[in-house]
């Protein structure tokens, strides 16, 4: 059965123009299912599938006429006189596709869907060659509103963050949902798996085909041991700011490396880095940026990581979803966790307390910001002016 993702109606609506359409994303968000609805949605007979992960189907690429892959295409019983939609999954496993793509493209009005496991490749290359012709989408693990809908967990709730009220209904029926989100983080498969174990083997598995198809098929790096190492430290410092030459001491790997390395785990969607928020550019370069992983269940198989950096972990990916994330950071060494699109400072604690909202509201006042919240993950005894981790993905009005 087909779960829809937010992602969706604006993806079969681009999926409806005659512009190239490509997803992307980490691999095993659900890349490969929604371009095989967008193929039964689309309801045109002319179309054909083709997985690139069959080395069988990567000779249909490899051809230097390209006209030979029209006849092919005409071989699998599509007529060129009707609109042609092909749609592609795993195309980094092809270097030569995006040539081929733009020719076909030009040439013959063809329709592509594409699905690709890596900014890395896909912005990089796509943009070179097919600029002006195509949009690219990215795909996230599920976030928590994703999440209950794969848990079949009705919920569905207008969140104005300007008057918003905790509600101990709401958090009584779904704070155990929230923790399993937190900890095991937002792959679907890991959501739909029934038991701990299953989502740990899953996650593994994910973490196995990450490191053995995607730094293996897109990166020269050569020892995967120290990279390996390196991830491991990483997951051990989410929501910390990067320090290279410790991460260079620790691993013996070489401190342009390291960055490099970093950059790659960037743009293959392992982790995200945050900049801190300035109205000085200068001082946003120079200053650290923090980490965090993409998914919380990751993290957590890489390195048992504890329950307040899980939090913000989650916190984050919810709410990068929502709009731009920077942090705030003073000489003395006070931070805000987090800035929502320039305007909101937002504190991430597990249980929020009023002297934790007067601090916040102290630091939000020299940072020149307004307007504040706290996000708690637990429901506090008497205190109740904070918002419930477990709201943040629904209806948000900001």
């Amino acid at each position: 059965m087909f779960i829809s993702r937010k992602i969706y109606p604006d993806l079969l609506k681009h999926a409806k123009t005659p512009s190239v359409t490509v997803l992307t994303g980490m691999r095993r968000t659900g890349k490969t299912t929604l371009i095989k609805q967008l193929q039964l949605d689309l309801k045109n007979k002319n179309s054909l599938f083709i997985d690139l992960q069959m080395p069988d189907n990567r000779l249909i690429f490899s051809q230097t006429n390209y006209q030979n892959i029209l006849e092919y295409f005409i071989s699998q019983n599509l007529n060129p006189k009707r609109k042609i939609i092909i749609l592609i999954d795993e195309v980094q496993f092809v270097p030569e596709a995006p040539s081929v793509i733009k020719y076909l493209y030009d040439h013959y009005k063809i329709k592509f869907i594409i699905t690709g496991s890596s900014s890395y490749y896909l912005k990089n290359l796509f943009n070179e060659s097919l600029s002006g012709r195509k949009k690219i989408f990215e795909l996230f693990p599920l976030d928590f509103s994703e999440f209950l809908a794969f848990k079949k967990i009705a919920y569905v709730k207008n969140i104005d963050l300007n008057s918003y009220e905790f509600s101990d209904l709401d958090f009584n029926r779904l704070a155990s949902a929230y923790e399993e989100f937190i900890h095991f983080g937002g792959f679907p498969q890991v959501a739909l798996a029934s038991s701990k174990k299953d989502k740990v083997d899953i996650l593994r598995d994910i973490l196995s085909s990450y490191v053995n198809i995607d730094i293996r098929t897109l990166a020269d790096f050569s020892d995967e041991r120290n990279l390996f190492s390196l991830m491991k430290l990483l997951a051990n410092r989410v929501g910390s700011k990067i320090d290279y030459s410790k991460l260079s001491r620790l691993t013996g790997v070489s401190r342009s490396t390291i960055k490099n390395y970093l950059t790659f785990f960037e743009k293959t969607y392992l982790i995200q880095t945050v900049a801190v928020y300035t109205r000085n550019a200068d001082r946003e370069i120079v200053k650290a940026r923090k980490l965090y992983f993409c998914d919380t269940g990751l993290a957590n198989i890489l390195t048992p990581i504890g329950t307040g950096a899980q939090f913000e972990n989650t916190v984050f990916n919810q709410l990068a979803r929502v709009g731009r994330v920077r942090y705030y950071s003073l000489k003395n060494g006070r931070e805000i966790d987090f800035i929502l699109n320039e305007e909101y400072a937002v504190e991430v604690k597990e249980t929020p307390t009023e002297i934790d909202l007067n601090k916040l509201k102290t630091i939000s006042n020299t940072a020149g910001l307004k307007k504040y919240f706290l996000i708690g993950k637990n429901k506090s005894p008497k205190f109740r002016k904070y918002i419930w981790g477990g709201d943040l993905n629904q209806q948000i009005n900001i």
